[in-house]
């Protein structure tokens, strides 16, 4: 066990407190960014580039097929969508999050889900690559080999040495035996490389994450044991070669089920954190730990919050050490998405509540740019799910 030392689009703008205390600022008033586009959206998702770019990608939905769409946020606005992919058979799920991530200066990777069959859940991970800064992109490349009308999906992506490193979940093994975590690599050349097992047996249908750290890549997915323990796991690429996965925290979270509710990671330099949500012995709460030596031993969980959670964590980390945790939480009234800060010495402050949202399955995205936190997320308005954003700008 691991010893223990996280469409139109409204950017809404508010002032959040330091850590530790609350600020007497009131709110700043909503500033509405609208952004060309058409029909409902589906599956945001944040990812960073160099520097300080975030790209946010969704899905849009039509009698002949889906697009994936793009948008830069630069300087703390969003560049007008771009198309990176139209599916004909692409398997949209609230949970199972395409994207688009920048490899490098104009190199960019797509990813996404495609029925391989036609069965519900039959479906493969996509790849597609652009080298020319989205003008074109490449044929779409299915990233693992087996072949066979399983699950294949939850994708982390990071960069490698060798191209753009992958992880999943994959279900050629079911339903006789576990979803197993997978690793690979798709090469510039859009080769399949080191294709490798890096769990044997993980829940079902929890997210993945990944970070890149001083070490290396660092991954996080909730495991699943022979007794229904599901709690979250840590496995650190070292030399090129992924560890056996080790458990991050003894939850304890026996369930029948997959609770759809995967962690999430940051890293910068030597320093590493992971929020997550649990709800062993009946208690639901998110937890919070960090790690000083790149993930080789972590610090004892903090509690940031508890209650009615639903959890769906986001993360992100603050040029100054502090941490900013995004997660859902329910009540008698509705749906909120909630944010707080930690700072370095893990002193909490106060918990805001970003908006109200509809709908309870929705995977907020979270992420760091100019002093400010984005949030983007997905909530129902008039018989659609569009797409919504807050800009929290930090004193």
């Amino acid at each position: 066990m691991r010893k223990f030392k996280g469409l139109i689009v409204a950017i809404f703008t508010a002032g959040l407190g330091a850590c530790g205390g609350g600020s007497n600022e009131p709110p700043a008033p909503p500033v509405a960014l609208e952004i060309p586009g058409s029909g409902p959206a589906d599956g945001p998702r944040l990812s960073a580039g160099p520097g300080e770019e975030l790209i946010l990608s969704w899905m849009e939905r039509s009698d002949s097929g889906t697009t994936l769409r793009y948008s830069l946020l630069v300087d703390g606005k969003l560049s007008p969508p771009r198309e990176a992919v139209f599916e004909e058979r692409a398997f949209v799920n609230w949970a199972d999050l395409p994207g688009v991530m920048r490899v490098a200066d104009n190199h960019l990777i797509a990813h996404w889900l495609r029925y391989s069959a036609d069965q519900v859940y039959s479906y493969d991970v996509v790849v597609s690559q652009s080298f020319d800064d989205g003008d074109t992109w490449s044929e779409p490349l299915v990233m693992h080999t087996d072949g066979t009308p399983t699950e294949h999906g939850f994708a982390s992506l990071h960069r490698a040495a060798d191209g753009v490193g992958l992880l999943w979940l994959d279900g050629r093994e079911t339903p006789a035996g576990p979803m197993t975590l997978r690793a690979g690599v798709v090469t510039p050349a859009g080769d399949r490389a080191h294709e490798v097992v890096v769990d044997k047996s993980v829940c079902d249908c929890c997210q993945t994450d990944v970070a890149i750290a001083a070490s290396g890549p660092i991954a996080v997915y909730r495991d699943r044991t022979v007794d229904e323990i599901r709690d979250i796991y840590v496995s650190r690429q070292m030399d090129g070669v992924w560890q056996p996965g080790e458990r991050l925290a003894a939850d304890n979270w026996e369930i029948g089920g997959c609770p759809v509710n995967g962690p999430s990671i940051v890293a910068n330099d030597r320093h590493v954190a992971v929020a997550w949500f649990t709800a062993a012995n009946g208690k639901p709460v998110v937890r919070l730990t960090r790690s000083a030596d790149t993930g080789a031993t972590f610090s004892a969980p903090l509690e940031i919050a508890a209650g009615r959670i639903a959890g769906y964590v986001g993360l992100a980390h603050l040029p100054d050490g502090q941490l900013a945790v995004s997660w859902v939480s329910r009540d008698e009234v509705g749906n909120q998405l909630n944010l707080r800060l930690v700072d370095s010495d893990n002193e909490l402050g106060p918990i805001r509540t970003i908006s109200s949202i509809s709908q309870l399955r929705v995977f907020p995205q979270l992420g760091y740019q100019g002093n400010s936190l984005f949030l983007f997320w997905t909530d129902d308005h008039d018989n659609a799910r569009q797409l919504h954003g807050a800009r929290v700008s930090l004193p």
